[in-house]
């Protein structure tokens, strides 16, 4: 107590550090940086974090998160446009950012010696960032190109756009990430500025940092370059509550392709506490005694032996801010219709449910389950990425290692008791993609984006 006492007096811009790597700290104006140590290769990672994704955006300006993502590469008084990666290239590295429902972020894999450079090339953005009306023109065409290259023209995705539309009712969950086209067209400039104004600030925001590095170095480079940065209030955040689901719900896209899709979505928790809760672990484990392998359930049985779809998986992910869904999807096979896919994969749910499932299956669902997560972790890049997500959620990065011991205390009988819990029709939407002939013109060439 008398140590920490005296580092916070000694350096009056630490709040906080923590005792065991990960390293932490807060800086006075809010911005918490987070350092994992790791002295394998003389190589590091520098991640922005923002709390700041689709789900805060209003209706009418959808898309504006991802669109100002591009519009952080657009420059500053220091840095001109395009500079930005110029530099990280030049320094040795890469650099990209990535837009969610429930964060940006903005990431630079470096040689150690120049994480100062990026430390001051984000700290210049987050403060001095160029949002030139011309700029924003010319990436607001490119946005509108990306989504029609993206969603318009990929029949899969038009149909996960419109049945989370439907899924979702009231919450912002229900907006495409990358916007709906009429607010893309009628964005402006204006828009961007005041979500660069609301949100891009020290107090919303964290640094994770991985990598061949002192985490007092790091702290002292982060006090330097992101310290003088003032905060501001936050604007309230007022997501809507979704309201309960009552019954089942479904929609059909009609789309040019060749094959017809599935997908079942059911309304399930995700994690709010790592200690108390049991339910989001027990449906990981059941995602992966389903389709976490080669010889997962939904490939042998579905795929192998039934010969009743051509691919079918389950998509799960337990760390969100909002609500969670959990997605059955699926291809029948030749001769076979959706609705014989729909059958399939319910009574495999349905199995599990009244049979559950062995010790065999949960030991071999735990080990792919378990080694998944620890190899994330094997790059540096990957510890940065799982630090990053935990903690957009809200949840503690302390408690990574707490989160794989309560996946393998998961029982079969955990297992077997959310598989009758949640996989209710009144929990359920489910979209169905009905192809029509193709138009016999060429597809749209990629597009290349920043993504």
């Amino acid at each position: 107590m008398r140590l920490q006492l005296l580092i916070v007096l000694l350096c009056p811009w630490l709040i906080g550090t923590a005792l065991a790597n990960p390293y932490e700290t807060t800086l006075a104006n809010g911005l918490r940086i987070i350092v994992k140590e790791d002295h394998r290769a003389p190589t590091a990672v520098h991640m922005v974090w923002y709390r700041i994704g689709s789900m805060d955006e209003t209706d009418g300006t959808s898309g504006v998160a991802h669109v100002f993502e591009h519009m952080m590469f657009k420059g500053t008084p220091s840095v001109g446009p395009g500079e930005f990666s110029q530099r990280v290239a030049a320094a040795g590295g890469r650099d990209n950012a990535f837009t969610s429902r429930d964060y940006t972020a903005y990431f630079q894999q470096i040689p150690k010696e120049k994480l100062e450079e990026m430390m001051q090339l984000e700290a210049d953005r987050m403060h001095h960032l160029n949002l030139d009306p011309k700029e924003f023109e010319q990436e607001i065409k490119v946005v509108m190109e990306e989504r029609r290259m993206r969603t318009d023209d990929n029949p899969q995705a038009k149909l996960f756009e419109q049945m989370n539309a439907v899924g979702f009712l009231a919450h912002p969950y229900r907006r495409p990430i990358i916007g709906w086209m009429s607010d893309l067209e009628n964005m402006t400039a204006a828009d961007t500025r005041a979500w660069y104004d609301a949100w891009y600030v020290p107090n919303n925001a964290y640094l994770v940092i991985s990598g061949d590095v002192d985490h007092k170095e790091v702290f002292a480079l982060a006090q330097k370059h992101y310290g003088p940065l003032a905060e501001r209030p936050l604007p309230p955040r007022r997501a809507t509550a979704e309201p309960l689901q009552e019954g089942p719900r479904h929609i059909t896209v009609k789309a040019p392709a060749e094959l017809p899709v599935l997908i079942m979505g059911y309304k399930v928790p995700v994690l709010r506490d790592i200690d108390k809760d049991s339910d989001p672990y027990a449906l990981q484990m059941l995602a992966a005694i389903l389709d976490g392998h080669d010889a997962a359930r939904f490939n042998k049985k579905l795929v192998r032996e039934d010969k009743v779809a051509l691919s079918a998986g389950i998509d799960y992910d337990a760390i969100a801010r909002g609500p969670g869904m959990l997605y059955l999807h699926g291809t029948p096979s030749a001769g076979k219709t959706v609705a014989d896919l729909e059958a399939a994969l319910r009574a495999e749910i349905e199995r599990v449910r009244r049979d559950g499932v062995s010790a065999a299956e949960l030991k071999r669902a735990k080990a792919q389950l378990v080694a998944s997560e620890v190899y994330k972790l094997d790059s540096l890049f990957g510890q940065a990425m799982e630090i990053g997500q935990i903690e957009s959620a809200g949840l503690s990065h302390r408690q990574i290692d707490r989160m794989l011991e309560k996946l393998q205390a998961v029982s079969a009988a955990d297992v077997q008791a959310v598989a009758g819990k949640y996989f209710t029709d009144d929990a359920l939407t489910v979209g169905v993609l009905d192809p029509q002939p193709l138009d016999g013109k060429p597809r749209r060439p990629a597009f290349p984006t920043r993504h």
